[in-house]
């Protein structure tokens, strides 16, 4: 699967979508229905199917209204709870799954950077050399849903729907990476934590696809951790990745699933990295105890049907703790 995954194909900028040639493959299914919920009514749904980036770049220009899903794993949970109703009552649909750049990642050891497409699944991302160049992400992707799910659901999903709790972004945010985006005119880039903007939204404008993300490739230990109301298929309640690179002596926290969005904790960083044996690769339990809670004190969660706010700021002491201590246990 290796690949570059690749810009859009300059001779589209600036076309109006009319004028685009297209190898996209419409697909019209009579029987598929969509209810509204006030009026009951049924209405038909066109999906298109394109094979190659700039098709779908040209059919979201011409739709940008168009519900776009590459696994489906969560826009179909929001069109069946009601939320994406609205947005699928247009009539259009974009299925990316079938784009071959999506699916590509390429390793550059230059610039120590993976760069993963959108439209690669949880299940790849468990897979070899993935798993080694970015362990934190392979051990995020272990814990989302069933195997069907991790088949189905991608990295770009995950990002386009931003749910807090989403499993990969805390590892992307404690990784420092950079969100590609393109749409028929152009393309652009993003710092993760400015695309992600909110509860479910991010800075994804009409129009435009997340195409890939770069991460970076650290030289040192990094996991990821949460706890939910199960061990197996459960959305987190308090989630946490560590990164750490020895070459600079830093280490990194990223929290999910207490706050509006993914957040990183700066103050638990820099005491993380003053305070532990880098040379022995140690940790005292009161530091690690001490970056844990530093790291809670940064959380800033809610009550809600899940959870309390109390347990998920406790959750996040416990969690960060602990991957601190896994991630400095050689002493």
């Amino acid at each position: 699967m290796p690949g570059a995954v690749p810009e859009p194909d300059p001779a589209i900028r600036g076309k109006a979508a009319s004028t685009c040639e297209t190898t996209l493959r419409s697909i019209w299914f009579p029987m598929t229905r969509v209810a509204n919920p006030r009026s009951r009514t049924l209405a038909p749904v066109s999906v298109e199917s394109p094979r190659r980036l700039d098709d779908a770049l040209c059919a979201l220009a011409a739709t940008p209204g168009a519900l776009v899903i590459a696994g489906g794993t969560d826009a179909m949970v929001e069109v069946n709870a009601g939320s994406r109703r609205d947005q699928l009552a247009g009539g259009e649909v974009i299925a990316i799954d079938r784009v071959s750049e999506l699916r590509r990642f390429r390793h550059d050891p230059s610039s120590a950077t993976v760069l993963l497409g959108a439209g690669l699944t949880y299940t790849e991302l468990m897979d070899e050399p993935l798993a080694s160049l970015l362990p934190a992400l392979a051990e995020a992707s272990r814990t989302v849903g069933s195997p069907q799910i991790r088949n189905a659901g991608t990295i770009g999903g995950n990002l386009a729907t931003c749910s807090p709790a989403g499993d990969a972004l805390p590892v992307l945010a404690a990784l420092d990476a950079v969100v590609h985006l393109a749409d028929a005119s152009g393309v652009r880039s993003l710092p993760v934590g400015e695309f992600m903007t909110g509860v479910k939204t991010t800075a994804l404008a009409p129009g435009e696809l997340i195409t890939g993300i770069d991460v970076p490739v650290l030289g040192g230990w990094q996991g990821y951790a949460k706890v939910g109301v199960r061990n197996a298929m459960v959305i987190a309640i308090a989630s946490a990745c560590l990164a750490t690179d020895v070459a600079t002596r830093s280490v990194r926290i990223a929290l999910g699933s207490v706050a509006p969005t993914v957040i990183r904790c700066p103050d638990a960083e820099q005491f993380a990295a003053e305070h532990v044996d880098w040379d022995s690769t140690s940790v005292e339990p009161d530091v690690a105890a001490r970056i844990g809670s530093i790291a809670a004190g940064a959380a800033l969660p809610i009550d809600d049907h899940r959870s309390t706010a109390a347990y998920r700021r406790r959750a996040i002491e416990v969690l960060v703790g602990r991957l601190v201590r896994r991630g400095f246990a050689d002493g």
